[in-house]
C-alpha cells in the first residue's frame, strides 16, 4: 500500500499567511537582481537599546539562567511588569497570579482559544485584523464571527453589530480586540473600553485585548489628550478579560520573543495549562533584560516616538501627493491607506513592487473589510523614506 502524507483539515482551511505570500514575491524579484525597499512587515529596523543588550550579556553569563525556565516567568520579570503597569496605566496587578511571561505575545494569543473554546463555539474577530486571531480560533475548533472596523466609525467596532452577532450566535465565548490597532493605526478611548466591559459582562464574553503598540504614539496627536490606555484601566475589566503586551515593538526586540499576558487570574491559569503541555518558558536571561527594559523605558521610548513621528511626516504627504487617502496616524508605525476604488489591494501591491521596487502589504490579507486598502510601515530610515517619496512623486 502506498503511504500517503496529507495535511489535517484544520491546516487545509487556513489561508496562506499574507506575509509569506509577499515574501515569496519579494524573493522572486531579488533573484532577478532587483533592489527592493520594504515597507511591508512591521519589524523595527532600529537596534535594541544598548542597556538591554548589556543586561542580557550579564544575565547570560549566569549558569543558573541556562536551566529550564518557569512557565509563568521569573518573579523578577513579573514584578517589573506589574510595576510598569502601575506606573504607566495606574493598574494594580498581583504579579504571582495576574502576570505571566510569554514567548512573544503571538504565542499567547495563538494558544489562548485552546483553553476556552470548544468545537462549535464562536469568537468575535475584527475585520480587518491580525490574522492570528481567526487562525487560533479555527485551530481550537471554534468559528470566527467577523465584525467590521469601518473608517466612518474611526475603525472601532459598532456595538449594535456586536450585539446582533452575539444574540444570533449563542455560543459566543470570546472577543479579540487590538488598540492601538494593527493594521488601521486607530486608537480607542477609556470610554470605549467602558462600553466594551459592559457589553462583555452582559453577554458573558471573555475579552482578549492586544495592546502591543501602546507605547508608539505621537506628540500633538494624542487621543482626547491622553496616551493610549489599557483596557484594564476600566473598573470590572479584570473580572472578564486579559491584555497581551510585547517588548518587540516598544524596545525593538522582535527577535527576542519576550512578551506577557496580564489580567484575570483564571484566564491566565487556563493559558498556563496549555503552555505547560505545549511549550516552555522564556529564556531567563531574556527575562532579566526585559525587566531592565521596563524599569528604564524612558527616555528611550520618547526618542523612539520622535523618530517614528519624523518618518510618518515624510511618507504621509508623499502618499497624499499621488492621490491616495491616508489619515495621519496617532499611533503605531503603520499607514492604512485607501487606494483607488477599482483597484484590488493585492494588484496594487504587486504593481508597486514590480514597477517601483516598493513593498507594501495588501489590506485584503487582514480580512475582507481590508480590501481597498494598503498598509505601509515606517520601519525604515528617513533617507529611504525620502527616496520612496521621490519615487512615488515621479510615478504620478
Amino acid at each position: 500500500m502506498k503511504h500517503m502524507i496529507s495535511f489535517s483539515k484544520r491546516v487545509k482551511e487556513i489561508p496562506p499567511y499574507l506575509f509569506a505570500s509577499i515574501d515569496q514575491i519579494k524573493q522572486d524579484e531579488i533573484k532577478k537582481g532587483r533592489k527592493l525597499i520594504s515597507l511591508g512587515i512591521g519589524d523595527p529596523d532600529l537596534p535594541t537599546p544598548t542597556f538591554i543588550i548589556e543586561k542580557l550579556y550579564e544575565a547570560a553569563r549566569k549558569p543558573e539562567n541556562h536551566h529550564y525556565p518557569s512557565y509563568w516567568g521569573q518573579s523578577l520579570f513579573r514584578k517589573a511588569i506589574a510595576n510598569w503597569y502601575l506606573k504607566r496605566f495606574a493598574v494594580t496587578l498581583d504579579h504571582e497570579k495576574e502576570v505571566m511571561a510569554l514567548i512573544g505575545s503571538k504565542e499567547g494569543i495563538a494558544h489562548l482559544p485552546l483553553a476556552f473554546i470548544n468545537p462549535g463555539d464562536h469568537v468575535l474577530v475584527p475585520d480587518p485584523g491580525y490574522p492570528v486571531y481567526s487562525v487560533a480560533t479555527r485551530f481550537a475548533g471554534g468559528r470566527p464571527l467577523f465584525f467590521k472596523l469601518r473608517p466612518e466609525n474611526d475603525f472601532l467596532p459598532d456595538f449594535g453589530e456586536l450585539k446582533k452577532l452575539v444574540q444570533k450566535n449563542k455560543k459566543t465565548k470570546l472577543i479579540f480586540l487590538n488598540y492601538p490597532n494593527n493594521p488601521t493605526s486607530a486608537i480607542a478611548s477609556v470610554g470605549f473600553f467602558k462600553e466594551l466591559v459592559s457589553f462583555a459582562q452582559k453577554y458573558g464574553i471573555v475579552v482578549c485585548h492586544d495592546n502591543a503598540y501602546s507605547e508608539i504614539y505621537f506628540a500633538g496627536e494624542k487621543f482626547n489628550g491622553e496616551k493610549p490606555p489599557s483596557f484594564l484601566e476600566v473598573p470590572g475589566a479584570k473580572d472578564i478579560g486579559c491584555e497581551f503586551h510585547s517588548l518587540s515593538k516598544t524596545f525593538n526586540m522582535t527577535g527576542w520573543r519576550v512578551g506577557f499576558i496580564v489580567g484575570n487570574a483564571k484566564i491566565l491559569q487556563g493559558l498556563s495549562l496549555i503552555k505547560t503541555n505545549m511549550d516552555s518558558g522564556v529564556f531567563n536571561a531574556c527575562q532579566e533584560a526585559g525587566a531592565a527594559a521596563l524599569e528604564n523605558s524612558e527616555p528611550f521610548c520618547t526618542e523612539l516616538r520622535a523618530i517614528y513621528q519624523r518618518r510618518r511626516d515624510i511618507l504621509v504627504p508623499a502618499l497624499k501627493e499621488i492621490g491616495l487617502k491616508v489619515q495621519i496616524p496617532k499611533a503605531t508605525f503603520y499607514l492604512w491607506t485607501k487606494i483607488p476604488t477599482k483597484t484590488k489591494s493585492y494588484d496594487f501591491v504587486l504593481n508597486l513592487i514590480k514597477k517601483h521596487g516598493i513593498i507594501a502589504t495588501p489590506g485584503s490579507g487582514f480580512g475582507r473589510a481590508g480590501e481597498g486598502f494598503v498598509r505601509f510601515t515606517i520601519c525604515t530610515n528617513e533617507e529611504t523614506l525620502k527616496q520612496v517619496a521621490e519615487i512615488l512623486k515621479n510615478s504620478v
